[in-house]
């Protein structure tokens, strides 16, 4: 009955810990995504514009996230289902703004590119940190882990571009940290979308069994 009609108290997306973890995790995204994109504009560099996207999307995944908090299973598919449709979106703009800067040329400013991505890797591991407990849990909860992983693995890549630039006086390790963070939200967004569909048979079988119980008992 908690799996259709709402989650148990004592289930880990119901408690107010984990509301206030996401709310934070809200606020950090929303301000860095602001600080990366002026920051990837004016230092060209594809691998900072990308990550202050995923900054977005991840700030809209926790706000979903939140939306969702207490309800049935169901409704939290569904959302899982959204969310996994824009981490793939976001998977193809990154991989158009990777080839577009491939085919034009381009040659990104490699100290804003590690200063920013530092700035951004701490951001995330403190928000992955707070995460670390709710890791595990249905397609809501494993989209909510996957983004902020995708995220701390992807400031890495920033950092080793940002070296690869200085050493190389070439753009081609940015662009290829784009194609890694493209790859990254394509395979995240089919997991949770995989994830979400099962929970979605789950939920409607469960209220079939319920409709049949009931109908029984009169």
């Amino acid at each position: 009955m908690a799996c259709c009609c709402g989650p148990s108290s004592s289930s880990p997306q119901s408690t107010p810990r984990y509301r206030r973890v996401l709310w934070i995790a809200l606020l950090v995204n929303a301000v860095m995504f602001g600080v990366e994109m002026l920051a990837g504009m004016k230092a060209d560099s594809t691998s900072l514009m990308a990550d202050s996207l995923d900054f977005l999307g991840d700030a809209a995944n926790y706000a979903i996230s939140l939306g969702v908090l207490g309800m049935g299973l169901m409704w939290r598919a569904r959302a899982s289902l959204i969310k996994a449709a824009t981490l793939a979106g976001f998977g193809v703009v990154v991989l158009g703004v990777t080839l577009h800067n491939l085919l034009v040329g381009s040659y990104p400013d490699a100290p804003t590119m590690g200063a920013v991505g530092f700035l951004a890797l701490l951001a995330n591991l403190a928000v992955l940190v707070l995460l670390m407990r709710y890791r595990e849990g249905d397609s809501n909860m494993q989209s909510v882990w996957i983004c902020t992983r995708n995220d701390v693995i992807g400031n890495g890549a920033v950092l080793l571009a940002a070296l690869g630039v200085f050493g190389s006086g070439t753009a081609l390790p940015d662009l290829i940290v784009g194609g890694v963070f493209a790859f990254l939200s394509l395979s995240g967004g089919w997991k949770i979308a995989r994830q979400a569909r099962g929970e979605l048979r789950q939920a409607h079988e469960m209220a079939r069994s319920e409709t049949v119980s009931a109908g029984s008992s009169h």
